[in-house]
């Protein structure tokens, strides 16, 4: 409760980024959304609407992004080529995860299988520890080792709001998290999306279901550079049939229109 009421006044402080309303309305096409940008040098914020922006919940596959920069701290990981993921066999639905993977491959196929074994190899004690000195969402991991950031039917997953997630990738882009720089430059690789003449996008998608297994949740958690002009973003999309698609989308379609991407 402390960090939220921190980051909602420095909302309330902030001169807020010119992003108008119709842009991003516009961007949500109808879909149940929340999105914030924050300018990582100022603190700047747009933030829309604010009840679905502080709401907490499971990260899904955006929680790779910690993921990885624990096992990068730990030495664990190293660089993206590296190979990360040998395969077991088990044919899965996502024919991306059927295949060895290097680091970066697995990270951008979001292969679960991949960083479930990495969560293992953290171990629950130093996942812990390392998820408390990273102040991630609400630091509850109790729920398994291998499954606390993937929504299920009973689970009590660790839970992040879009305010969090839009706060903690600016601490990323500055320096602020309590990580090497090799580690930040590393995970910022595997982040590496698209580059455009106005500028680069990094992130991260997640997707999650419902208690039948019906996709119902969307994530899309990152960064733009532009010009000299960094830009942290979180964004969330709920209902029927939704998924992290479509949340990129939006982030997509307001970068775009801002000029920004």
């Amino acid at each position: 409760m402390k960090t939220l009421l921190i980051l909602l006044a420095s909302i309330a402080c902030a001169h807020a980024l010119t992003i108008p309303s119709e842009v991003i309305t516009g961007a949500f096409a109808g879909r149940a959304a929340g999105l914030v940008i924050v300018d990582c040098a100022g603190g700047e914020m747009v933030t829309y609407p604010d009840d679905a922006v502080i709401e907490k919940l499971a990260p899904c596959s955006t929680f790779k992004i910690a993921n990885a920069l624990i096992g990068l701290e730990l030495g664990i990981l190293t660089s993206p080529g590296r190979d990360f993921y040998k395969w077991d066999g088990k044919a899965r639905s996502i024919e991306a995860w059927n295949h060895d993977l290097t680091l970066k491959q697995a990270f951008q196929a979001s292969c679960v299988p991949a960083f479930q074994n990495l969560a293992r190899q953290i171990g629950s004690e130093r996942m812990q520890f390392w998820i408390d000195k990273l102040d991630y969402g609400d630091r509850n991991i109790s729920a398994g080792i291998d499954v606390f950031w993937l929504p299920a039917k009973g689970r009590k997953t660790i839970l992040i709001s879009p305010l969090e997630q839009a706060a903690w990738m600016r601490k990323l882009v500055t320096g602020q998290l309590p990580v090497s720089e090799l580690s930040a430059s590393v995970l910022k690789d595997l982040m590496r999306l698209q580059t455009t003449p106005r500028g680069t996008l990094y992130g991260k998608t997640g997707s999650g279901t419902d208690d039948q297994g019906h996709f119902n949740l969307g994530w899309f958690v990152g960064f733009v550079e532009t010009g000299v002009k960094t830009y942290a973003f979180a964004c969330i999309a709920e209902g029927e049939n939704i998924m992290s698609k479509d949340a990129r989308e939006i982030v997509e379609s307001v970068l775009t229109k801002q000029e920004m991407l």
